[in-house]
């Protein structure tokens, strides 16, 4: 069943209200007393306070966000052909060889198991970019294979109808300009213009990692409102997050605090402008509040789980990854269930090999899955 634009904001206005104002016997209390509400959670608000954070919607951009619900990462680049999670980024272009790449077949099997779209990581924190530029040399542009992987990926994603999103991290351990946050900004903004300028198509999500890179990193250091203004100038329609999205500005490390199952109303935005939250591999707890604050303005910031179909953290592929346990698919049907039931979204990372290939068993996973959930794509 679809609903009109205004239906779902007067749906998430009304969740708004039930994080605020317990739920009792069917309905919720709002008594006041004295221009407070009484009855939060323990914690006291005024009633302006309860008018104020109701006042918080979803944009049509987050509302197409959550209608995505489930997708897959596709985590694939230069780690993969050295048994790396994280490069350092000194390892030759040559590597990189995919003899049998096939795009094709991760968009085939990924639609059919009912996922909505794809991101990919178009450059991981070792700095190798999976698409042509002249920016560095450390790009497929000088390797065995000189695809343009990203290229390859979203004439695949077109194909079979799957949207397409992009993983980008900000830190970059090869390129030599990156301390230099100037000249490294513009070096991002450079490609940014090449994969959201339209070679690619419709891109419906940009998602940055690794802002932890840079000593005391505040939100500042990277830039990201020049980021994020060039972002929706290029694609109006995307969305844009950065992982470890919740916590105090500059703060080094990651607080336990601040985990998704510790999520609180109103707590800080570590990394602002963002259009969602991200903290992988983690899940949201019970309650998931959706509202989060910045300078002291409110943000509606809805959460996309990621994870990995083997052993939770095997984002790239390695040589012993057959050998790692698969999550299972009740696992990812549970994840599924407590995620969209908090208009929240899925994402489950499935790893090509060094040709290029999804594991059959990954495969049978997501089949597995969907059978379960009842989404896989009717032919």
């Amino acid at each position: 069943m679809k609903f009109t634009l205004f239906s779902r904001i007067l749906a998430f206005i009304v969740a708004a209200i039930s994080v605020i104002i317990p739920p009792i016997q069917g309905g919720y209390v709002m008594e006041f007393k004295n221009g407070w509400c009484i009855d939060n959670n323990g914690y006291e608000s005024s009633g302006e306070e309860v008018e104020r954070l109701i006042s918080v919607v979803p944009n049509k951009n987050q509302l197409a966000f959550n209608d995505l619900e489930y997708y897959n990462f596709i985590h694939f680049g230069i780690n993969t052909f050295t048994d790396s999670e994280w490069g350092d980024g000194t390892e030759d272009p040559a590597i990189f060889n995919p003899t049998e790449l096939d795009t094709d077949q991760w968009c085939s099997v990924l639609k059919d198991t009912g996922s909505k779209g794809i991101i990919f990581t178009a450059k991981h924190h070792d700095g190798f970019c999976l698409f042509g530029t002249d920016t560095t040399e450390y790009c497929v542009n000088n390797t065995k294979n000189p695809t343009d992987v990203v290229a390859e990926v979203a004439k695949a994603c077109k194909k079979y109808g799957v949207k397409l999103g992009l993983y980008y991290s900000l830190w970059d351990r090869h390129e030599s300009c990156y301390n230099d946050d100037e000249k490294y900004t513009e070096y991002m903004c450079s490609h940014l213009r090449t994969l959201l300028g339209g070679k690619y198509g419709e891109v419906c999500e940009l998602w940055l990692d690794g802002a932890w890179g840079k000593d005391g990193s505040a939100e500042d250091r990277w830039n990201l409102a020049k980021i994020y203004d060039l972002v929706h100038t290029l694609q109006p329609g995307c969305v844009m997050a950065v992982n470890v999205t919740i916590g105090e500005p500059g703060a080094v490390g990651n607080n336990d605090y601040y985990r998704p199952e510790n999520y609180k109303e109103g707590m800080t935005m570590r990394y602002f402008p963002s259009d969602f939250r991200l903290w992988d591999p983690h899940f949201t707890g019970e309650n998931d509040p959706k509202i989060y604050s910045h300078d002291g303005k409110d943000y509606y910031l809805p959460f996309e789980a990621t994870i990995c179909i083997r052993n939770m953290v095997n984002w790239f592929w390695d040589d012993d990854y057959t050998k790692d346990p698969l999550v299972g698919a009740e696992f990812i049907a549970e994840k599924y269930r407590h995620l969209i039931g908090q208009e929240n979204v899925l994402v489950v990372n499935v790893a090509p090999d060094i040709h290029g290939k999804q594991e059959p068993e990954d495969i049978a996973c997501l089949n597995e899955a969907a059978a379960l959930l009842g989404i896989a794509r009717k032919i």
